[in-house]
């Protein structure tokens, strides 16, 4: 059998037996025959050197950073010219033996293994600068961690979404407006976050479509004799056929008719000459290279009529205007209604009740109007909020007009404070969702943060309520109780604050030592000397805690709470005003994450990029040449490896 799908087959087995086993309490296998297919496994990997991001036999560390640090391409990567008419494709190949392939609708990364270990992950980004997401990479489900070839390897591919993971996300999301729009929003939001735990979660998928480099392998000139040897050291590679010009038909109708079954996305087509010296020697026009040519699907178009705007309030007074049309059937589904997005949208269509429209789905999946044909311009924007009644504006930022709720009350913002205050960074009330909160304040039963913690108070009226029996009650109420207990950050974050996000609560509650009388006693000039508080911030937090509601709801909260602060000797904070920034691997500390918790148990800071406000640069390999060791040393800075971290903090 094929080792390398032997290893795939293992692990998909191994790890369906683990969730069976701990998460949903029942084996579908023996210990004895996990064990057998485990060391099956392990040894397949020492044969192969092939070690799955995913495999059981790897315990992959979370990491969470402040930001993503930029780095330039070592080769630009260009778009590519694209076309809609097939003919077009057809000359571009000639009779050139060429590879078409999924387009692949995702976020583009680039891969660079060193000695068999996956080293660096980069977005595409501007195409010169990307973004560093190595730490995520670590994570995508089919990607190798190790590989056999020992030498520098550089690649490009798509990672990306599946449709039936994009939709088992969303519904998990009971906030209709909350949900993702899509996949490739999804994974690029997935691929660029800060944690790393959070990428993990969302099953994103990488698919090789490029090698850039692999020094001392023979590839006979190929393209696709690259593709097959990418796909012998362990990764999934983007499909492809080998076409010419005169057999790009039967290809075509093979694309044509996948797409319409596929669970990933794509947008398209790539053509690519299979010869590499031919192709180069092409090179490139100001924009693309002239040995590729992208080809996209022609939009398929129907004309309707619109039936009415729908204007649908969000959880942030924002007021959407949703188009409603005469049924029709596109891309194999019927659609009625698509989001036309904002009001200046809306005044450029000049749409009016009535007119003759053209929809299509934007990449085969969000509807949209392409076209208005009668351009009556008749609509009548809504001056009060369909929700409360309450007046409703037309607000401009950056040349776009929105519609938005003036009232400050108005229940669809009074949800999205509810469901701010009850997330996993704030209180962490474990399964309450917002349908949850929605049932609870039409009944009355919630009017401010702190009705929460009595909602035992309103056992019979809730277990009366649709959805709710014995052991939901129980469950919310556990949740509930083993949030009573919290730390002045979380808290001041759950409030809510305009601008006062995660980072920010625990930046300010560091200045405060965590006493909270004090943070919601301090005035703009103390909150300007906290580095990382500008004025504009520190102006609209002064004016939250003089709103007489505000300091209510933050009393009534005191009452019910046991806010749990860390004590402090100042004594102890030895690094305290040094900033450090990280880099590199770490080999005394778990993983960066843990180096940095005790820098700042220490009093210290880490930041993600070195600037003349840095003191220390810890980095393992202390001469190595990287553009933070450089940056460093063009500053000044010392460079530390953890030995002489360790030294400075016991010293």
């Amino acid at each position: 059998m094929d080792e390398k799908k032997r290893i795939q087959e293992l692990v998909e087995v191994l790890n369906q037996a683990s969730k069976a086993y701990y998460a949903e309490d029942r084996e579908i296998m023996s210990n004895l025959e996990y064990d057998a297919l485990y060391d099956e496994l392990q040894a397949l990997e020492q044969k192969t050197g092939m070690i799955m991001a995913n495999s059981p036999t790897v315990n992959v560390g979370y990491a969470a950073v402040d930001e993503l640090p930029k780095e330039q391409h070592e080769s630009a990567m260009l778009s590519l010219d694209k076309t809609k008419d097939r003919e077009v494709l057809r000359s571009f190949m000639g009779s050139n033996k060429t590879l078409l392939s999924w387009k692949m609708d995702g976020l583009t990364i680039v891969l660079t293994y060193r000695n068999g270990s996956l080293e660096k992950a980069v977005t595409r980004g501007s195409g010169l600068v990307g973004e560093v997401v190595t730490n995520n990479a670590r994570v995508f489900e089919n990607l190798p961690l190790k590989i056999p070839y020992q030498g520098e390897l550089i690649l490009r591919g798509e990672a990306v979404i599946t449709y039936s993971d994009f939709e088992k996300i969303n519904e998990k999301i009971e906030d209709v407006e909350a949900r993702y729009k899509n996949p490739r929003n999804l994974c690029s939001g997935s691929v660029r976050q800060l944690n790393n735990k959070i990428t993990a979660e969302r099953h994103v998928q990488f698919f090789a479509f490029a090698l850039v480099k692999a020094e001392g392998v023979d590839f006979e000139n190929s393209r696709e004799c690259q593709m097959k040897w990418l796909a012998s050291q362990g990764f999934a590679c983007v499909e492809y056929r080998a076409v010419t010009g005169q057999t790009l038909d039967e290809a075509m109708e093979y694309f044509a008719t996948a797409i319409q079954t596929n669970d990933f996305p794509s947008d398209g087509l790539v053509a690519l000459y299979d010869d590499i010296a031919y192709g180069e020697s092409l090179g490139t026009t100001a924009k693309f290279p002239r040995n590729a040519f992208a080809f996209k699907w022609a939009d398929e178009t129907r004309e309707t009529h619109l039936l009415e705007i729908e204007w649908s309030p969000s959880r942030t007074g924002l007021i959407n205007p949703v188009a409603i049309f005469e049924p029709v059937e596109l891309e194999g589904t019927t659609v009625s209604r698509a989001s036309v997005h904002n009001i200046s949208i809306m005044k450029e269509l000049e749409l009016g009740i009535g007119d003759e429209i053209l929809v299509y789905k934007a990449n085969m999946i969000i509807p949209q109007i392409a076209e208005n044909r009668t351009r009556s311009s008749n609509l009548v924007i809504p001056d009060t909020c369909p929700v409360c009644g309450g007046k409703a504006e037309i607000l401009s930022e950056n040349g776009v007009e929105t519609l938005h709720c003036m009232n400050p009350d108005c229940p669809a913002k009074t949800i999205k404070a509810f469901s701010l205050f009850v997330s996993r960074d704030a209180l962490n009330m474990d399964g309450i969702s917002e349908n949850t909160l929605e049932k609870f304040i039409d009944k009355g039963l919630v009017r401010d943060f702190a009705d929460l913690f009595r909602l035992d108070q309103h056992r019979e009226t809730i277990l009366a309520m649709e959805g709710f029996k014995d052991k939901s009650y129980e469950n919310i109420l556990a949740s509930i109780e083993k949030s009573r207990e919290t730390t002045p950050e979380r808290l001041l974050y759950a409030l809510g604050i305009p601008g006062i996000g995660v980072t920010t609560a625990k930046i300010i509650c560091k200045a405060a030592h965590g006493d909270l009388e004090k943070i919601s006693g301090m005035d703009e000039e103390e909150l300007g000397m906290i580095d990382g508080i500008g004025p504009v911030l520190a102006s609209g937090f002064v004016a939250w805690w003089k709103m007489d509601k505000n300091r209510q709801i933050f009393d009534r909260l005191m009452e019910v709470l046991t806010v749990v602060r860390k004590e402090v000797d100042e004594n102890t904070l030895i690094l305290k005003d040094k900033v450090f920034v990280i880099t590199g691997s770490v080999h005394h500390f778990a993983n960066r994450n843990e180096l940095k918790a005790k820098i700042e148990e220490l009093g210290g800071k880490v930041t993600g990029s070195v600037s003349a406000k840095t003191t220390y640069l810890i980095n393992n390999d202390v001469t190595s040449s990287s553009s933070k060791n450089k940056k460093a040393r063009e500053l000044g800075i010392p460079i530390l490896s953890e030995e002489d971290f360790l030294k400075l903090v016991e010293a």
